[in-house]
């Protein structure tokens, strides 16, 4: 089930927190038991092939927390492993076992043609267990009642495309719930959910089809021509941008309706100065997650600067195949882990030197950095990413829409010119997103009068913006722009098209 969807908007969500404000002022232990079924219920009816998954998962990591909180090293260790290597032997058979075969059936030449589902939310709840144990064993601390468990890992604000969360941020929530309605809260939550639902229908799924319109013929070996390859890139850098954007604003919405806060997850990352700050402000608990339980474990900067540098780039590449069973998001990973390393070097050497380069010299480069990262990201092969980079560059010739003036030029200067695939109408909504993601400021600026989620360890949260009339407050005028907001993107929905991150 999609949070962008009617069946969602309309029947899911509002039975949900009707029934559930209804059942907490009577029984929390009910009204937990009910959120557990209902987010059951959500993950069933979006991903029906495997039903069991979720739940075995869940008690095998639940038994792993008892035994490692009940038993003494070596014992618990032994146990954390276990769970660890469990968890990892499940979504590497989901998630890699297709890529894997089809890559050996590719080396002997074989006719075998792996079809794997990938269950929707595996990597997520997998990392949500895997620091769940982590932590148990460091504090010897878990969750003792089996349905409080599984409202912990199921909770499907953030079920299938994250925030990574840690029990000792939600469970207090679900077991100290507010008994009466927070009528500001649901307010805020419906504020933010608008804002959300805009993002993804109105400015990442028009651009996610004008990257398809490139991206498509490129993979079919259509060699992409200037302009189209620097629409394609900057098209999907914006849908990614306001896909995940509005699906973290989404998900915050939807647990603030229950008087539930979740972790902040995404805070203007193209606003970042250095690749550094980008990895603070994108996926923001994916970033904890590397860096507490694998940039640590590798031994983070305890053995020396060298070693640091190989763990940042190793932490990466791993964050690359977390993201998918493919070459491309190999690349993509080390290219980040690249970045980071080199901006890390640079800190290192110009320190204690006034080599200090400009906010908006940052803004840029890391921009275009990220720009360029996302085409093999986005690409399902070496070939297309060749494409499309060797396009960016000139190497393909120009192509521009069917602009006559436009062409006019280009004849006169005798430049070969190919159609575009792209039309003039389909550039606005392009620099509509790009405007937003650079100057407008964002979901939590707007809303800083409401507290609308948690700050995660290593956030830091967006200075207030410079103009009041930004800020939303409890008024006539913010109910109704918010709510003829969510109006006109309930009414754009028209076919459903899945968040990027939910294949992940």
């Amino acid at each position: 089930m999609l949070f962008n969807s009617n069946a969602f908007l309309f029947v899911f969500l509002p039975i949900v927190v009707i029934i559930y404000w209804l059942v907490v002022r009577r029984s929390i232990p009910v009204a937990v038991g009910f959120l557990a079924l209902a987010s059951y219920g959500f993950l069933v009816y979006g991903e029906p092939t495997y039903p069991w998954l979720l739940a075995a998962s869940i008690l095998f990591n639940y038994i792993c927390g008892l035994g490692i909180r009940r038993t003494q090293d070596p014992y618990a260790r032994g146990l954390l492993m276990l769970g660890v290597v469990g968890d990892l032997l499940v979504l590497a058979v989901f998630k890699y076992a297709n890529f894997f075969v089809g890559q050996v059936a590719m080396l002997f030449r074989s006719p075998i043609h792996p079809s794997i589902v990938l269950p929707l939310g595996i990597s997520f709840y997998t990392f949500t267990q895997i620091a769940y144990l982590v932590d148990t064993y460091q504090t010897r601390n878990s969750e003792s009642h089996l349905v409080r468990y599984f409202l912990f890992i199921s909770y499907f604000p953030h079920l299938i495309a994250g925030p990574i969360i840690h029990h000792k941020e939600m469970m207090p929530q679900f077991l100290r719930p507010r008994l009466r309605i927070p009528q500001l809260s649901i307010y805020a939550g419906l504020c933010l959910f608008a804002i959300g639902l805009a993002k993804k229908v109105l400015i990442a799924d028009p651009c996610g089809e004008v990257a398809t319109s490139i991206f498509s013929p490129a993979a079919h070996g259509i060699r992409v021509a200037l302009f189209d390859a620097w629409m394609a890139a900057l098209t999907y850098t914006v849908q990614i941008y306001f896909d995940f954007s509005g699906y973290s604003d989404m998900a915050l919405g939807i647990s603030l309706m229950l008087g539930i806060r979740l972790p902040i997850n995404f805070n203007s990352p193209y606003k970042s100065r250095n690749i550094i700050e980008f990895w603070r402000r994108w996926h923001i608990s994916l970033s904890r997650f590397l860096r507490d339980y694998v940039y640590i474990a590798l031994g983070g900067n305890r053995k020396g600067r060298a070693r640091r540098y190989v763990n940042l780039l190793l932490t990466m590449v791993i964050g690359g195949i977390w993201h998918g069973a493919g070459w491309t998001f190999l690349m993509w990973g080390t290219l980040h882990g690249l970045a980071l390393l080199l901006v890390q070097l640079w800190r290192d050497q110009v320190k204690n030197c006034l080599m200090v380069v400009p906010a908006s010299v940052g803004r840029a480069a890391t921009f275009l950095f990220v720009l360029f990262a996302w085409v093999p990201f986005r690409s399902p092969d070496f070939a297309t990413m060749g494409n499309i980079w060797g396009g960016m560059v000139g190497a393909h010739g120009f192509s521009v829409p069917d602009v006559a003036a436009v062409h006019g030029i280009l004849a006169k200067l005798h430049l070969p010119i190919e159609p575009a695939f792209f039309t003039v109408h389909q550039i606005p909504i392009l620099l509509i997103g790009l405007v937003v993601a650079w100057s407008a400021p964002n979901s939590q600026q707007i809303m800083r009068k409401f507290r609308v989620g948690l700050d995660s360890p290593g956030y830091r949260a967006s200075p207030p913006a410079r103009s009041g009339a930004f800020a939303a407050g409890v008024n006539w005028k913010t109910a109704f722009l918010a709510g003829t907001l969510l109006a006109f993107a309930a009414r754009c929905i028209g076919s459903y098209s899945e968040f990027i991150y939910f294949h992940f």
